[in-house]
């Protein structure tokens, strides 16, 4: 893949449906319109994470991304195999939940226009989509990375429909009429903001897909770091503008109740009712594309990661297995998109409730360490792109990731410091049974 593959690749990751649901659920947290706020303080958080991810996986393009990162920074203190463990520990939890999300995020979004839809029919749309999903990767990268670019095309109509239609009909009095306590920063607004910012969090999230194909990649020292930061940028300006036109037609009060909130926001800029309800199947539609293609991109991001450990012998031999001809990892690939389906059957708020917070804990803030660590440890890995301000934004990074990881719910904090437990007692398991398999 080249920049424009891997660009594309990013993007359709990171607009998935997950902006098209969150928005009422971050007009409650914040409870008020000015959820601005926590798009921009999540864009800040992504592009300063994302400079962590640029400069990590230029110096280390291989399949694998974050596995890959934590086992070799970690290495000169004799924790490279534990943290590379723990990754991929986490990875079977958030890879099956944030692929179910998707696609339960698709069946939700489907209701707008199969309206008698019943609870058990949703659940098995979630699960066809995931199969679905995963039946176009089995194929080359060449032939992904163009599908690729296809989506990114499909993802940008969307999006831009809703944009450029809410320019001529929103009303900038509604959409910035912020309550006085917004312009105050107390307790209050940063709990709500940390609440809110977890849900940009979610939408945002994909940035670093690019990192997880890392030897798929041309050029991958310029192109890792390129990709990653252009889809922020492209990302972070669209999901502000979306925002702003939608709660300027939209009164926010009502705008937190809705589920289907753009495809509402299509049907209203008509003046015939019947009009207005073809356009708002027409935007569902297109959602539903733009939810099933950000899957794409998840589950092959994902796929390639059981398959880089395997292959370093971090874990079962069986997944490293290789395609005989279209030479991709198919045993990763299947069992990533089957271990998702029985969680197509919880809700979204489930499936979404802690993901953030687990992986702060096992992932986000270890990474923003090891790009100080490889710098300082590992001098016999060439490093071609070095962060703007280094270190300053992988600093920034781990404040933020800890700032909004404990002002999420406690649940979350307890439940994430549990998971974080069981994994290390699961790596000392591992590596007991590897000692004693090498006698």
């Amino acid at each position: 893949m080249g920049l424009l593959q891997a660009t594309s690749t990013n993007i359709i990751s990171m607009v998935g449906v997950g902006p098209f649901l969150t928005i009422p659920f971050m007009v409650q947290a914040m409870n008020g319109p000015h959820i601005l706020y926590a798009w921009v303080a999540g864009a800040i958080l992504a592009l300063a994470d994302g400079l962590v991810y640029a400069q990590l996986g230029a110096a280390l393009p291989g399949s694998g991304g974050g596995y890959l990162y934590l086992r070799e920074a970690f290495q000169p203190f004799g924790l490279g195999r534990l943290m590379g463990f723990l990754f991929i520990f986490q990875t079977i939890l958030v890879a099956p939940l944030s692929i179910a999300g998707g696609a339960v995020g698709f069946s939700d979004y489907l209701q707008f226009v199969w309206t008698s839809m019943t609870p058990v029919e949703h659940n098995l749309m979630a699960a066809a989509v995931c199969l679905g999903m995963g039946a176009l990767l089995w194929r080359d990268i060449e032939s992904i990375g163009r599908l690729a670019v296809v989506m990114l095309v499909g993802v940008l109509v969307t999006v831009g429909w809703v944009i450029v239609v809410g320019m001529f009909t929103f009303s900038p009095s509604m959409a910035f009429d912020f309550p006085a306590r917004a312009y105050s920063f107390d307790a209050s607004l940063a709990a709500s903001l940390g609440a809110a910012s977890v849900l940009a969090m979610y939408s945002y999230g994909g940035y670093n897909q690019v990192c997880n194909i890392g030897e798929e990649i041309v050029d991958p020292g310029r192109t890792v770091p390129r990709s990653i930061v252009l889809s922020i940028v492209i990302v972070a300006a669209l999901y502000m503008a979306m925002s702003v036109v939608i709660l300027g037609l939209i009164p926010w009060r009502e705008a937190a109740d809705l589920r289907t909130i753009a495809s509402e926001f299509i049907a209203r800029t008509f003046a015939d009712p019947g009009t207005g309800r073809l356009a708002g199947m027409v935007m569902t539609g297109l959602i539903l594309f733009v939810a099933a293609a950000s899957l794409y991109a998840t589950i092959l991001g994902y796929s390639r990661i059981p398959f880089a450990a395997a292959r370093d012998g971090d874990f079962f031999a069986v997944f490293a297995r290789v395609h005989p001809t279209k030479h991709f990892p198919y045993v990763s690939l299947v069992a990533i998109t089957l271990i998702s389906l029985p969680f197509c059957f919880f809700s979204l708020g489930q499936l979404v409730s802690w993901l953030i917070q687990v992986q702060i804990l096992v992932r986000f803030i270890w990474q923003c360490a090891a790009v100080i660590l490889l710098r300082r440890y590992r001098t016999d890995i060439p490093q071609p792109f070095t962060m703007w301000l280094y270190p300053f934004p992988a600093l920034l990074s781990l404040a933020l990731w800890l700032y909004i990881f404990f002002t999420g719910p406690g649940e979350g904090i307890v439940f994430s410091f549990a998971f974080l437990g069981l994994a290390v007692v699961a790596y000392f398991v591992f590596a007991r049974g590897r000692r004693l398999s090498t006698g």
